[in-house]
């Protein structure tokens, strides 16, 4: 008769020391990285970890909880024989979870209808639809100049004090897809304070959109290492409605920064050599497990889009985290701290900022036909205004000529009007409009990059 191994035979009291947020513990057999473990204190408490690394003789787990007041001596670990995992419901739109998934605004239990793991299945490349759905968000400086696509990883590129939180909060009470279609949203929160986390409550409560918002919180004050769980909690619910329930969801993650601070601090009690800045070297392909979670798959209606909220310390672009989200994402929105002290909102620096998939979703049957050309001619008029003002900060604006001067009109109008919206929700076509007012400002000879054809027909008359 086959003898059953039960879950006792896999009780552990072989702790060898506590590190941060990590124990390791000794002479354990059969132990997957991954796994889930629950230790278990002497007085019956319970907490939940993970093996981060196991060989032949020992392992080292992450404790989501922390490790304070665990006794070495008389601790019991667990070994589940299972990775993290999430239970996923429709249920769920509407509801506020703890960074591991856990229920915590007062609601009934969840009835799971799947349980899934937290790693996702990777999408096969040749599986995957290619972006090119224009996202309607309202904000002129995005929708014209930085196009966002349904499908795409777009970080939000801001700063100690800048306002990226209402920037996003302004982007998921507007954004909509062709034919007006709304987005599930998945709001992962990493590290932020009680405020920024009361601020974006109430914003999905006052707009209404907190019923298609599931929203996983990690305070600040909250488990450290339980940040490393909540982007991917929140994105394998986001593949769960995307590819079963064909639905266009928004993922925001915010704040990538600590996030990255998190994985730092493992990797310091874990004794690795360290990489740039003190961030572990592996932070590259860490990264890229969660932005590549982004996507369309053929033959799906529904998609995952990225927006990523991330902190530059000390407005640093060259910093490890922004340096190498760039590399992975599809582009960048910059704010500026700059048009942020004149008042200007959203304070969109639009020279730095790229969306690498704008032409998939711009032109005929998205936007409009002249969007490529007119795009092209803002940004170089805008681009000329501000090289002006750098020159007129040495020479004086007496040695300007005229055409100078008018360049020099247009840069100070497309950042107070074009930029400057406030939180006006404008269409595609109302930016476009607004954009070619801007640029009947010049002389029609010096709209270079824009068909004749396009000039007749859009650009006002000169008086």
């Amino acid at each position: 008769m086959e003898r059953k191994i039960s879950l006792l035979e896999r009780d552990y009291r072989t702790i060898n020391y506590v590190s941060g947020p990590l124990l390791f513990v000794e002479n354990v057999h059969g132990v997957s990285f991954g796994e889930m473990v629950e230790i278990i204190s002497h007085d019956g408490d319970k907490r939940r970890g993970q093996v981060l690394e196991s060989s032949e003789n020992y392992a080292v787990i992450q404790v989501f909880e922390g490790t304070e007041g665990i006794d070495v001596a008389k601790t019991k670990i667990r070994f589940k024989d299972e990775v993290a995992k999430i239970d996923v419901s429709p249920d769920m739109l509407g509801r506020i979870f703890s960074g591991r998934g856990i229920p915590i605004d007062g609601g009934p239990a969840l009835l799971p209808e799947l349980r899934l793991e937290l790693t996702g299945s990777p999408i096969n490349p040749f599986a995957r639809a290619r972006p090119e759905d224009f996202i309607q968000t309202g904000i002129s400086a995005i929708d014209g100049l930085n196009t966002l696509v349904r499908g795409q990883k777009l970080p939000i590129f801001s700063g100690a004090g800048l306002p990226a939180n209402e920037l996003v909060a302004q982007i998921i009470r507007q954004a909509q897809v062709r034919g007006g279609e709304e987005f599930a949203i998945v709001f992962a929160a990493m590290g932020i304070t009680h405020r920024e986390a009361s601020f974006f409550r109430r914003e999905f409560e006052l707009t209404g959109a907190l019923e298609r918002v599931i929203f996983f919180l990690n305070l600040a004050d909250d488990p450290t290492i339980e940040r490393i769980l909540t982007p991917r909690c929140a994105l394998t619910a986001a593949e769960y409605l995307a590819f079963n329930y064909d639905m266009h969801v928004l993922v925001i993650l915010s704040d990538m920064t600590n996030y990255c601070e998190a994985l730092r601090e493992i990797s310091t009690a874990r004794e690795e050599v360290p990489g740039r800045r003190g961030y572990p070297g592996y932070m590259y392909t860490d990264l890229a497990t969660i932005y590549e979670r982004a996507g369309r798959i053929k033959g799906k209606k529904g998609s995952i889009t990225q927006l990523v909220i991330l902190t530059m310390p000390d407005d640093d672009i060259t910093h490890p985290i922004p340096d190498l989200t760039g590399y992975i994402t599809e582009g960048q929105i910059v704010l500026s701290r700059h048009l942020h002290r004149r008042g200007v909102y959203p304070p969109i620096d639009v020279l730095p900022s790229l969306s690498r998939l704008m032409n998939l979703g711009i032109g005929p049957g998205k936007t409009r036909e002249d969007h490529r050309n007119w795009a092209d001619q803002l940004y170089a008029s805008y681009a000329q205004g501000r090289d002006l003002r750098r020159l007129v900060s040495i020479i004086g604006e007496e040695a300007l000529t005229d055409i100078d001067r008018k360049y020099l009109k247009f840069a100070d109008d497309f950042e107070e009007i074009f930029v400057g919206q406030g939180d006006e929700n404008r269409t595609i076509e109302k930016t476009l409009e607004i954009g070619w007012e801007l640029l009947s400002v010049l002389p029609r000879d010096e709209l270079k990059r824009i068909k004749r054809e396009y000039i007749e027909k859009y650009c006002p008359k000169e008086e």
